[in-house]
C-alpha cells in the first residue's frame, strides 16, 4: 500500500504540476477585451510597459505556486495516514490530545512553511512587500499558535462530542460553533489584529472628520477611524470595516494614505461602508455558518465509511481515536476546496454590491477609476486573471470588471 501510494501520488501531482504549467503558460488567454483597450481599464493606460511585465509576471508565478501548493496539505495528511505515523504522533504525545495536536500541527506547519517562505520572497523580488525576515517568521509563529489552540479546542469539544453522541455529534458541534464564531468576529478587531499590527487613530484629523461624516450619512455607528501601520510590510493598499457591535472598527493602512489622495479615499472607504450597510459581515458569518452546518454533516455521514475501510491499515483505532485527525483534517480540507468556487462568487456579489453602493454615496467617478487603478499598480495585480485563477482565489470581481462598470458609470452620467 505504501509503495502504491508513493507511485499514484508522486504521477498523480506531475500530471497536475503538467496540466498547471500548461494551463498558466499555454491555453488561459488574460488579454483586454478590444473595445476596452485604450480606456481607462487597459494596463497600459495607466502603467508603464515595465510595470505591465512586472504585474503578469508576478501574478503569474503567485498562481503557480498557489495550484502547485493546493494538494500540498491532502497529501500530507494521507502520508501520514498511509505509513501509521498518526499512531505514532499519538503514543509520542502520551495518547494526550492537546499533545498530539501540537505535535500535528508542527509537522504540517514545519513541511508547509517553505511554499510561505517562496511567496514571500516572491512579493519581495518584485516590490510588493518590504516585510523584513523577523517579523514574517514573528507573525508566522503567532498564527501557528493561535491555529493551534483553536484546534486543540475543537478536537476536544470534537471528540468528546462523538464520545457523549455519536448520532447527533454534527449538531451539537455546530451548535456550540455558532456563538463561538460569532465571539471570534466580536473580538477579532481588539484582540487578535493588534497580535499582528500596531493601530492607532487616524493622524489626520480632517481626513477623519470626512470619513466619520460619510460614515453618519450612512448609518454607520462610528466615532473614530483607525490607522494601522501596515507600510512596515507592504506596498499593497487597502481598507476595513470589521468588528461587530461596539468592536466596529474603520481601519485604513497607511499606505492607502501615503499613495491616494483624499477623494480616492472617501471612495474607498465609501466601499468598505456599503459592506456594513448591506449587513454583508453577518451574511457572511451565516454563510460560513450554513456552510458548516453542511460540512459537519458530510463529515458524520463520510468519516466513519473511510475509518471502516482504511482505518485498520492506517492503524486508526475507530471515529474516537485521536489518531483519526488527520482523516478529519482531509475530510474537511476537501470540503473546504468543494465549497470554494461557491464561497468565491458570493464574495464577488458582494464586492460588486459595495462598488455600486460607493458609487451611489461618492458619486466622484474619476476618484473611484483612480483608486481602483492605483490598488491595481500597488498590488501588481492581474487586470484579468485567467478564468480558473478567477473562480479560485479572486473573492473580488476583476478590476477589468470594476473598472469597466466604472467607465460605464461615467459614459451614462
Amino acid at each position: 500500500m505504501k509503495k502504491t501510494f508513493l507511485l499514484w501520488t508522486g504521477l498523480g501531482y506531475i500530471a497536475y504540476a503538467s496540466f498547471v504549467l500548461l494551463y498558466l503558460f499555454v491555453w488561459s488567454d488574460s488579454g483586454i477585451p478590444p473595445s476596452l483597450q485604450g480606456s481607462a481599464a487597459d494596463p497600459a493606460v495607466f502603467m508603464s510597459e515595465r510595470e505591465q511585465i512586472l504585474s503578469q509576471e508576478y501574478s503569474t508565478y503567485q498562481n503557480l505556486l498557489y495550484l502547485l501548493a493546493l494538494p500540498v496539505e491532502w497529501i500530507i495528511y494521507t502520508f501520514i495516514l498511509v505509513f501509521g505515523l498518526s499512531r505514532t504522533l499519538k503514543k509520542a504525545a502520551l495518547h494526550k490530545l492537546p499533545l498530539y495536536v501540537l505535535f500535528l500541527s508542527a509537522v504540517t506547519w514545519i513541511i508547509t512553511l517553505p511554499i510561505s517562505y517562496i511567496s514571500r520572497r516572491l512579493s519581495l523580488d518584485y516590490g510588493v512587500s518590504v516585510e523584513p525576515f523577523t517579523k514574517w517568521i514573528r507573525d508566522n509563529l503567532v498564527s501557528f499558535s493561535l491555529s493551534t489552540l483553536l484546534m486543540i479546542f475543537a478536537a476536544f469539544v470534537f471528540y468528546w462530542l462523538i464520545r457523549r453522541s455519536p448520532e447527533r455529534w454534527w449538531l451539537y458541534a455546530w451548535l456550540i460553533l455558532v456563538p463561538f464564531m460569532a465571539f471570534l468576529m466580536y473580538v477579532q478587531p481588539v484582540v487578535i489584529d493588534p497580535l499582528y499590527n500596531d493601530f492607532d487613530r487616524l493622524s489626520n484629523p480632517e481626513l477623519e472628520e470626512s470619513i466619520l461624516q460619510l460614515a453618519d450619512e450612512a448609518g454607520v455607528p462610528a466615532e473614530r477611524v483607525y490607522e494601522v501601520n501596515k507600510s512596515e510590510e507592504t506596498n499593497a493598499l487597502n481598507a476595513y470595516v470589521n468588528g461587530i457591535g461596539d468592536n466596529l472598527r474603520i481601519v485604513l493602512w497607511d499606505t492607502t494614505l501615503n499613495r491616494l489622495g483624499e477623494d480616492e479615499v472617501l471612495f474607498i472607504m465609501a466601499h468598505e461602508i456599503g459592506h456594513y450597510v448591506k449587513n454583508h459581515l453577518l451574511k457572511s458569518l451565516f454563510g460560513v455558518l450554513g456552510g458548516s452546518l453542511l460540512g459537519l454533516y458530510a463529515l458524520y455521514r463520510l468519516l466513519p465509511v473511510v475509518i471502516r475501510r482504511w482505518g485498520e491499515a492506517w492503524k486508526v483505532g475507530g471515529v474516537s481515536d485521536i489518531a483519526s485527525l488527520p482523516v478529519v483534517l482531509l475530510l474537511l480540507s476537501l470540503f473546504t476546496f468543494i465549497a470554494q468556487p461557491v464561497e468565491m462568487a458570493v464574495s464577488r456579489q458582494a464586492e460588486q454590491a459595495a462598488d455600486e453602493y460607493a458609487i451611489d454615496l461618492r458619486p466622484d467617478k474619476e476618484a473611484a477609476i483612480g483608486a481602483f487603478q492605483q490598488l491595481t499598480v500597488s498590488s501588481k495585480s492581474d487586470v484579468a486573471p485567467p478564468t480558473l485563477i478567477k473562480y479560485l482565489r479572486y473573492g473580488h470581481p476583476t478590476m477589468l470588471e470594476r473598472l469597466s462598470m466604472l467607465i460605464e458609470e461615467r459614459e451614462g452620467s
